[in-house]
């Protein structure tokens, strides 16, 4: 399920506040930091970069957290 996202997918994600939707900015396949929160993304264990349609806030979530809206 690695590769079932790509930039510009709409998407959506359970968070404590209930459902997300929002849009996936790109694949990350190498650890970086988000707003002071490290992501250990790699090429064996990608991450998506997916912005908020209600916030407008980037955070970065693993593939088994987001569905295709």
């Amino acid at each position: 399920m690695t590769d079932a996202f790509k930039a510009g997918d709409r998407v959506q994600w359970q968070s404590s506040q209930g459902t997300v939707h929002g849009t996936i900015k790109k694949k990350l396949t190498s650890p970086t930091e988000i707003k002071g929160h490290h992501v250990a993304a790699s090429k064996e264990h990608p991450e998506y970069l997916v912005v908020s349609d209600k916030t407008g806030a980037e955070a970065a979530h693993k593939a088994d957290a987001l569905r295709k809206a």
